[in-house]
């Protein structure tokens, strides 16, 4: 797996939700495969809650900005 976009962002925020979420998913499969020395399991878990947080207020603000678009009442969705 490719270290430079895990350990570039690992710097600041990244710069979209969905980049976040790449490098989540990159971190979580790290851990899960042992990858990273016992030194290094912390700032890893620092880093995946830093950018569980990220993710999660991202899609409180949109899921806000929707609720203001459709002044404030939540249509059900229908397949058409």
């Amino acid at each position: 797996m490719p270290k430079a976009s895990t350990s570039s962002a690992a710097s600041g925020m990244p710069a979209s939700y969905e980049a976040a979420v790449q490098e989540l998913e990159q971190l979580v499969a790290r851990l899960e495969a042992g990858e990273l020395p016992l030194d290094q399991l912390q700032a890893a878990y620092a880093r995946g809650a830093e950018l569980l947080k990220y993710c999660r207020d991202r899609l409180e603000a949109v899921d806000g900005q929707i609720k203001v678009l459709d002044e404030g009442l939540l249509k059900t969705w229908t397949p058409e």
